[in-house]
């Protein structure tokens, strides 16, 4: 992503977010995508997105989030970061899901009675993991 976009839509209506290489925290508000507003916050650190100011996405550490599409079946990413990287991903609640990531099934997970569901990533300076979550 380009320094100083935070966030952007692209043209199949996903959205792009985050930068894990910014050292202090990066924020923008109110940004309009398909009749929403979202907010992100992202740096080295921890990556967050909100939606209408309902959680829809956090990184620990940070990352940079490419194409994010969430829909009733559940989501699709590109994720990006220079470690490791825990997701959090807000989907429907007490669903099960199949997760996978870079083509390979990372198995059945269920989200939490708030929707929740947690992929971990293993990631390095130049690398991506692509993430598919389905709904069963």
């Amino acid at each position: 992503m380009p320094a100083n976009e935070l966030i952007r839509s692209e043209a199949d209506g996903s959205i792009t977010f985050g930068d894990y290489k910014l050292s202090v925290k990066g924020k923008l508000d109110n940004f309009e995508h398909q009749g929403d507003l979202y907010k992100v916050k992202t740096y080295s650190e921890i990556t967050k997105l909100e939606r209408n100011g309902m959680f829809v996405y956090e990184s620990v550490p940070g990352t940079t989030v490419e194409n994010l599409k969430v829909t009733d079946k559940g989501c699709t990413c590109v994720v990006k970061g220079d470690k490791d990287a825990q997701l959090t991903i807000q989907l429907e609640d007490d669903t099960e899901y199949e997760v996978y990531v870079d083509g390979v099934s990372a198995g059945d997970m269920k989200t939490n009675m708030s929707g929740k569901l947690v992929v971990s990533v293993e990631l390095g300076e130049g690398s991506a993991a692509t993430i598919r979550v389905e709904k069963r």
